[in-house]
């Protein structure tokens, strides 16, 4: 239980600073727009971390397209050393984990469901019993 625990707090604590580093240091121009950290999950023996990523479209209702979203995930990987040495300098961990950055698509998945609810109650109204 102990090990979880830390391995949350450090997955926290690595989410909170690469968003850091993505408004203050990474300036990379395919990091520009709605691009946050949603998660990060890390594994029970340390040795990797997923970076959850978020990508927004122009607007917060937009979809990013699959390009833009293979944009993003190629600059966070070109940044992967300056990530990594932060994390071991500024969180202080005897080994820095290596980083597997992914596409967070629980936002999009859960507006496709709030969609598909949304037109079933539509559906319904017009048939009372």
């Amino acid at each position: 239980m102990k090990k979880r625990y830390k391995a949350g707090w450090i997955g926290e604590e690595i989410r909170r600073l690469v968003s850091d580093l993505l408004y203050r240091e990474i300036k990379d121009p395919r990091l520009s727009g709605i691009v946050s950290i949603s998660a990060v999950e890390v594994s029970g023996d340390y040795s990797y971390a997923k970076i959850y990523i978020t990508v927004l479209g122009e607007t917060s209702q937009e979809y990013a397209s699959d390009e833009r979203k293979q944009e993003v995930l190629d600059a966070f990987n070109s940044a992967k050393g300056l990530i990594r040495r932060e994390i071991g300098r500024q969180i202080k961990l005897r080994h820095v984990p290596d980083l597997v950055f992914k596409i967070d698509t629980s936002l999009e998945y859960g507006r496709r469901i709030s969609k598909v609810i949304s037109n079933l109650e539509k559906n319904d109204m017009g048939n009372e019993y």
